[in-house]
């Protein structure tokens, strides 16, 4: 089939099917969820064989190491993904709320309720477990959604798609509320981003590359999740054992994510101290370091740092450093070379720790914890979307909320207008 052909034919199921999901019922969407987690486990082996022949591709086509460790499906990914399942299966249905009713000096009530957006396409790279995440946020939600995975992927995308289908049949609802693209042409971006008749909003999750396009071509609202280039500034007022775990765990805990930290920052009255006791740890991990001038003071082996470096989302055991007077210059290097993304601040001093709260413009703030913690799952979402540094429509990660808009609803009783 011509590819325009295929992807107007996923378009219009998608669109036909969204009516029939918007209005299911809690339970309905929920048997489905626990249905598709149960899928998961059920048919782990084909599952993992499936995930197999796509390692060996990307392999054989040298896809880089960061890209290989998203790919992977092993047995903990997949509880992992049947869990996030579950747990959205367990979190309250936002569809269908009302909230904000108040009665008005005519005698009409005024509120809000929400609902579905619709038709959602979701084009990403490499992680076969967003398949999955994906699909159950936009069924919870009251979504049909068209999921066009990377084609590095393919084999272990459509093996949990024959999960997902068997979970909505299951609960006898429509398998064209879940739509998994199944050709790898890269013309299919370009189609699904152009479907404006059925599609109502593009989330893209990838690399700088996949979210410049999207937002360049697609012809419906996007929510889109940039570079994440993640800080840990460590403050004079830190606990020193407290501050090393949380840096060694934000860099080293998993490299190829967005959360994972990219940019070190030390106060200059505790910089040595910390790092001589931090870079024997990342030594062992095999992380290197590239840091100014003061910081090649104190580690004289490692690397000097420049502002591509800086700027730089590696998403590899690489990791940069810079000694800084104090938080105010903290504050400065992250607003000129983070990307709104995830900032955490070490320090056991009250005051500093709410102005950074304040001060940095991303979507999620910390004190004293890892950055590994801007995840859906561990926010209790479930699982996410993505994580979106827009501020508008949805910011941070996307769960069941950021997948639904308001309506104002109106209730009289034979009121007019004077």
């Amino acid at each position: 089939m011509e590819i325009t052909e295929y992807m107007q034919g996923l378009g219009k199921s998608a669109s036909a099917a969204s009516g029939l999901i918007a209005r299911a019922t809690s339970s309905e969407k929920n048997n489905a969820l626990i249905a598709i987690a149960d899928n998961l486990l059920k048919h782990r082996e084909a599952l993992l064989n499936a995930n197999q022949q796509d390692l060996e591709t990307a392999k054989q086509n040298q896809l880089e190491s960061a890209l290989l460790d998203r790919l992977e499906l092993t047995d903990q990914r997949l509880e992992t993904m049947a869990e996030g399942l579950t747990q959205i299966a367990s979190l309250p249905d936002p569809i269908g709320t009302i909230t904000n009713m108040a009665p008005r000096p005519s005698g009409i009530q005024v509120g809000q309720m929400r609902v579905p957006l619709g038709v959602i396409g979701i084009i990403y790279e490499s992680r076969p477990n967003v398949t999955a995440d994906a699909a159950g946020l936009c069924l919870k939600s009251g979504n049909a959604c068209i999921l066009r995975g990377g084609s590095e992927a393919i084999e272990s995308n459509q093996a949990i798609a024959k999960c997902i289908h068997m979970g909505l049949a299951k609960a006898d609802l429509p398998e064209e509320a879940v739509q998994v693209v199944t050709t790898t042409d890269r013309t299919a971006v370009s189609k699904l981003l152009g479907l404006s008749d059925y599609v109502d909003v593009i989330i893209p999750r990838g690399g700088k590359g996949l979210i410049e396009r999207v937002s360049n071509q697609a012809r419906m609202p996007v929510i889109k999740h940039l570079d994440g280039i993640c800080h840990v500034y460590i403050d004079s007022d830190a606990d020193i054992d407290k501050a090393i775990n949380i840096a060694f765990n934000a860099k080293t805990q998993r490299y190829g994510v967005c959360n994972a930290l990219e940019c070190l920052l030390v106060a200059e009255p505790i910089a040595s101290e910390l790092l001589l006791k931090l870079k024997p740890m990342l030594d062992e991990k095999h992380v290197e370091i590239r840091g100014c001038d003061k910081s090649l003071s104190i580690l004289p082996d490692i690397k000097l740092a420049t502002d591509e470096d800086y700027a730089t989302e590696y998403l590899a055991p690489i990791m940069s450093l810079k000694i800084v007077s104090g938080v105010d210059e903290a504050m400065q290097h992250i607003s000129k070379f983070g990307s709104q993304h995830t900032d955490a601040i070490v320090t056991e001093n009250y005051t500093t720790a709410q102005r950074f709260l304040r001060e940095i413009d991303s979507s999620s703030v910390m004190v004293n914890a890892s950055t590994r913690f801007a995840d859906g799952f561990e926010y209790g979402l479930g699982a996410e979307i993505g994580i979106s540094t827009d501020k508008f429509h949805a910011r941070g990660p996307v769960g069941l909320e950021g997948l639904t808009s308001l309506k104002y609803i109106v209730t009289g009783d034979g009121h007019i207008r004077n």
